[in-house]
């Protein structure tokens, strides 16, 4: 299989030089993933809500590559306040809890824009028929 990727439209991704996800043989991994809406501008509202986001993108971002959210094997969730945990680990249990991925949840001290609370990143593996 030939190497593939796919944009969300987010202005990082010409800016900064990436794909929000690439497609090799049955693997898929999509960069981290802001809470970015279609026009650029950043998902508003608390962690939770930006974290929706995140999954949404990610979840249309594997799709696009012919992938699930079932096919999902690795998480990385990043969080600027501790105490939004619970809120973000809700809403990936939502999208990825059937596929119960390795997950990661990690603080940090800033993301890309200073309204983000939240930032995640997937792997998903396709199986044999992917």
């Amino acid at each position: 299989m030939t190497r593939e990727r796919t944009a969300s439209g987010s202005p990082f991704e010409e800016r900064f030089g990436f794909a929000r996800a690439v497609r090799d043989g049955r693997r898929i991994l999509v960069a981290g993933t802001g809470p970015i809406e279609k026009d650029g501008s950043s998902t508003s509202g608390d962690a939770a809500a930006q974290a929706e986001r995140c999954c949404a993108l990610i979840i249309a971002a594997i799709e696009r590559l012919g992938g699930r959210a079932d096919d999902v094997i690795r998480t990385r969730m990043f969080l600027t306040d501790p105490a939004d945990q619970g809120a973000v680990g809700e809403v990936h249990a939502r999208h990825f809890g059937k596929a119960r991925p390795a997950a990661t949840m990690v603080g940090v001290a800033w993301l890309c824009r200073t309204e983000w609370k939240v930032e995640i990143e997937a792997e998903a593996w396709c199986g044999d028929d992917g």
